[in-house]
């Protein structure tokens, strides 16, 4: 049975790229199906019209938005991975905000031993804990 409720990230050109760094730092993902855009559009020839992807078995639909919007992501809707180990949550804070930035650095809040949230470059919020 597939899931019910599926997190949808839209982009604006950048969506393969996206799903492709996400694959790469985490288990059991992948990219399970992309639809381009053709050469009739609305969006940019090749650019993602819709895709399938999974991080850790949980499933995700990416897309290129074909016009531009006067929005973008928010800190107030975020990714939340619950990490098994120090070396998993130093590993992807580091990759994650690379070229992105650190709402709270990688630290002891009191309602978890090791807890940082950051946007990754594409703007999406990560919230990372090792509880």
């Amino acid at each position: 049975m597939s899931q019910k409720i599926t997190t949808f990230l839209m982009f604006e050109g950048a969506a393969e790229e996206a799903m492709t760094f996400y694959i790469s730092l985490f288990d059991d993902a992948k990219i399970l199906a992309v639809t381009r855009y053709g050469p009739e559009g609305p969006g940019a020839e090749g650019s993602v019209q819709h895709a399938t992807f999974t991080l850790a078995g949980q499933e995700y639909m990416a897309i290129d938005s074909s016009m531009p919007h006067a929005f973008t992501f928010t800190p107030a809707i975020s990714l939340y991975v619950q990490c098994d180990s120090e070396e998993e949550i130093e590993r992807l804070y580091a990759a994650l905000s690379e070229k992105g930035g650190p709402l709270m650095p990688l630290d002891s809040y009191g309602f978890s031993r090791r807890f940082g949230w950051v946007a990754d470059r594409f703007g999406v919020s990560w919230q990372l804990n090792l509880p």
